[in-house]
């Protein structure tokens, strides 16, 4: 089984990274041996996370979720501000967000960072690993966050056994690309407001499929880092934000947006696609 990646857009160079269940064969953990690996003392369970039904082991059965639980390497907290990971980092684990928002970004060919993404709750980091154990990319913390810590080697064990978490695994992974690619193609041919529309529209559905309001949340990012992944300056974003509240298709109050209209937001955005 495989599936492909392509990283890049605003900008960013595009490149494509196999991965096979191979692959994952030749990934090693830094921390501890397949068999070895236990709970991180006062870690919590799966079993007791809120958000384990958007999470890696969502379709397990009973029994499995505890075997997974047995190879979990443990939970880690990241302080606002701070790093998950840095480019370059030689490890071959991935990352499920617990709790909290986490920022990715690349450098371009020209030295300057690019914003490649914000994930929250039950989404994977580090996917970049696959493909050789190297983190392609940083991640910085936009908030006190907690994320759950899966060695690839491990993954690839249980997968063989759990045809159900092979499955989930490949989906979760598949739709993040699927996510990339179509920001890459959307984002080439948008106007600023088409961009904008059409990130407050992915934000509210990844809250509504956690079980927040879909319409109403807080932004843990900057307007600039916005503006990073959008491919637009900061004067744009504030400008558009401005713009699409004075239409009545926002209510924006610092970091925290409502959307009032979403049929009309999706109509801006349409005007582009169409």
């Amino acid at each position: 089984m495989a599936a492909t990646q392509t990283v890049g857009h605003g900008g960013t160079p595009a490149f494509r990274v196999p991965i096979t269940i191979s692959t994952l064969d030749r990934a090693t953990t830094p921390r501890a041996r397949l068999g070895g690996v236990g709970h991180v003392p006062g870690t919590m369970r799966c079993s007791s996370c809120a958000m384990r039904k958007v999470c890696v082991p969502s379709d397990l059965d009973a029994s499995e979720l505890l075997r997974f639980e047995d190879y979990m390497q443990g939970t880690r907290r990241v302080r606002a501000g701070q790093h998950l990971y840095r480019a370059g980092d030689n490890a071959a684990v991935m990352y499920v967000v617990r709790s909290g928002f986490i920022r990715t970004s690349m450098l371009t060919d020209g030295g300057r960072e690019q914003v490649t993404g914000f994930h929250m709750l039950g989404e994977l980091l580090g996917v970049d690993t696959i493909g050789g154990g190297v983190q392609a990319g940083d991640a910085v913390a936009l908030e006190d966050s907690d994320v759950c810590e899966l060695s690839l080697q491990s993954l690839q064990a249980l997968s063989r056994e759990m045809p159900a978490l092979q499955h989930k695994l490949y989906r979760i992974i598949g739709e993040q690309f699927q996510q990339e690619r179509e920001a890459t193609l959307l984002l080439g041919s948008m106007r600023a407001e088409d961009r904008l529309a059409s990130f407050l529209l992915n934000l509210g559905r990844r809250y509504k499929a956690r079980g927040f309001s879909g319409a109403r949340f807080l932004l843990r990012m900057s307007r600039a880092e916005i503006g990073s992944y959008l491919g637009l300056r900061l004067e744009t974003v504030s400008r558009v934000f401005s713009r699409l509240q004075t239409e009545g298709l926002l209510r924006v109050d610092s970091r925290s947006v409502e959307i009032l209209d979403e049929a009309a937001l999706k109509l801006v955005v349409g005007r582009s696609i169409n």
